[in-house]
């Protein structure tokens, strides 16, 4: 299994609400002691544990498909599970879904061109801003500070999910390990 975590490369995006997937795969790696690849070819940083392989692509977000193409090819990887930011869902919020649109996410447009909708994604809800004219503004800002103090917990959540998706069904871990909707305190 390929499991792919969005975001934008460098220290200047790095806790940025579009970001969280990057997050997600850090961790990953730690939990996991993932090993990391040769990936000059790749355009992104791979790591390995088991027989499942982490990618943080570094092409940034509009161009992640390219990367996610050659890995796929490369390593003849059948699954692949992309975890990203979703404007659409509350902040906290934890949902599972396979195929489906893009909804304008720029990191989900490129995978869809580049492999097809056929992938299952991990939907990280990051609430949106007030008016649409914002959103740019708002994914590339860092997390607040009342939602910086719950990242850790929901990011080790999702871990524990993408983990349990690796010998159980979507819909499985959807049932799980879905939260609706997260409450700041």
């Amino acid at each position: 299994m390929l499991i792919v975590g969005l975001g934008n490369p460098g220290p200047a995006y790095a806790k940025n609400r579009h970001n969280i997937g990057f997050m997600v795969i850090d961790e990953l790696i730690r939990r996991n002691n993932a090993q990391k690849l040769s990936s000059s070819s790749f355009n992104g940083e791979i790591f390995k544990f088991s027989n499942h392989f982490l990618l943080k692509p570094m092409t940034y977000m509009n161009l992640s498909g390219n990367s996610i193409l050659a890995v796929k090819k490369f390593y003849k990887v059948d699954e692949v599970v992309v975890i990203h930011d979703d404007l659409d869902l509350p902040f906290g919020a934890l949902r599972f879904k396979y195929g489906g649109g893009h909804g304008g996410h720029n990191g989900l447009k490129s995978a869809d061109q580049m492999i097809g909708r056929d992938y299952a994604r991990v939907r990280l809800g990051i609430g949106k801003p007030e008016h649409k004219g914002e959103v740019s503004s708002y994914v590339l800002s860092d997390f607040s500070s009342a939602e910086t103090e719950h990242l850790d917990g929901w990011i080790t959540h999702t871990c524990e999910a993408v983990e349990n998706l690796l010998e159980n069904s979507l819909e499985d871990v959807s049932s799980k390990y879905t939260i609706k909707k997260f409450q700041l305190k």
